[in-house]
């Protein structure tokens, strides 16, 4: 039984392991397709505000499944989101920084490789590292800091002499691409820490937290449409230029914030580590294919180490403590004898 349960467990995980890494290389090509076919460009900001409804339709959807009846689910809105302002506006932190960082990501992909992009973008795992270091008050072992710095340095060598999309026709400017990105993954760090602060300082389900956060990221994201692209939306209209090319990106940016969450919950940092190398590759493999990127050598060097950071960053802590026990226990036997 025991056994079988743990093929469940491993099954379950890899399929996360699947999903997870599908999602997040098919969305960075596919956003990347959309910034650079010789379409009507659309808005990006409208793309930003529509995937908050529809994180939002959903995370309702989920919490009425997991309160079970539909009274339940009417008092746990009317308690913590009606009722909450405060907690509303505590989560309008998060909102505000996470409609920054998805914005960014537009204007990266705009002017990246979606190759680049993804590899770049693991900046966020030195920058929530130390986010929680200084607002969890958490500690990180050696092998976790030797991986940051490798990151980095694998990070330099892919910007070094970044690889250059043959097929790509508009113009860019990868100092903007690259300026934008490092705010993405600012953004990145601080949101992720402070929402986790948030979700551990009380027992309210995960999905009224979400409820919470995108109900603030709805209106966060309106005044942004409004105050950078107001004027034009107004001539063109809210929707100009979107294609099924755009609603399958903002589909993929909803389902994969939320997917997020629940494979935070119940797999590890290793499937997580696997996950975003895999999505390396595959986000290479793409954009030789349909974007014709050349690789480079200091590329390839800088994407090996940025994967090999990211395994050994996952690696679980050594337990010293039950080490240090054991040995001063045989101390102890050994001057007994």
């Amino acid at each position: 039984m025991a056994g079988a349960k743990e093929n469940v467990s491993l099954l379950f995980k890899l399929y996360c392991l699947t999903v997870m890494t599908l999602v997040a290389a098919t969305y960075t090509i596919a956003l990347r397709y959309t910034r650079t076919s010789d379409k009507e460009l659309y808005f990006s900001t409208t793309a930003v505000c529509i995937t908050e409804v529809i994180k939002l339709l959903l995370s309702v959807g989920i919490l009425a499944k997991e309160t079970g009846s539909l009274g339940r689910f009417k008092t746990s809105l009317r308690e913590n989101v009606l009722g909450s302002p405060k907690e509303l506006m505590k989560l309008s932190v998060p909102s505000l920084v996470y409609a920054v960082q998805n914005n960014m990501a537009f204007l990266a992909l705009s002017n990246l490789d979606a190759a680049v992009y993804q590899v770049t973008y693991q900046l966020k795992i030195p920058c929530t590292a130390l986010c929680t270091v200084l607002m969890l008050n958490r500690t990180l072992s050696k092998v976790q800091w030797i991986s940051v710095f490798m990151l980095c340095g694998g990070v330099i060598l892919v910007q070094w002499k970044p690889a250059q999309a043959t097929k790509v026709m508009v113009e860019q400017n990868p100092f903007l691409g690259f300026g934008a990105i490092a705010i993405a993954v600012l953004c990145s760090g601080f949101a992720g820490v402070y929402f986790e602060k948030v979700l551990k300082s009380s027992d309210t389900s995960l999905w009224v937290r979400n409820i919470q956060m995108y109900l603030s990221g709805i209106v966060v994201t309106l005044v942004g449409v409004y105050l950078s692209d107001g004027a034009e939306i107004k001539e063109k209209g809210f929707f100009y230029g979107y294609t099924y090319y755009v609603w399958f990106v903002i589909f993929l940016a909803s389902v994969g914030g939320l997917y997020t969450s629940v494979v935070v919950k119940y797999t590890d940092n290793i499937m997580k580590g696997f996950s975003a190398a895999a999505a390396i590759v595959l986000s290479t493999i793409a954009s030789v294919l349909l974007f014709g990127l050349q690789i480079t050598l200091t590329f390839a060097l800088g994407t090996l180490l940025v994967c090999i950071s990211i395994y050994f960053y996952g690696l679980p802590r050594q337990d010293t403590t039950s080490i240090q026990q054991g040995e001063t226990a045989s101390k102890g036997r050994a001057s007994g004898v």
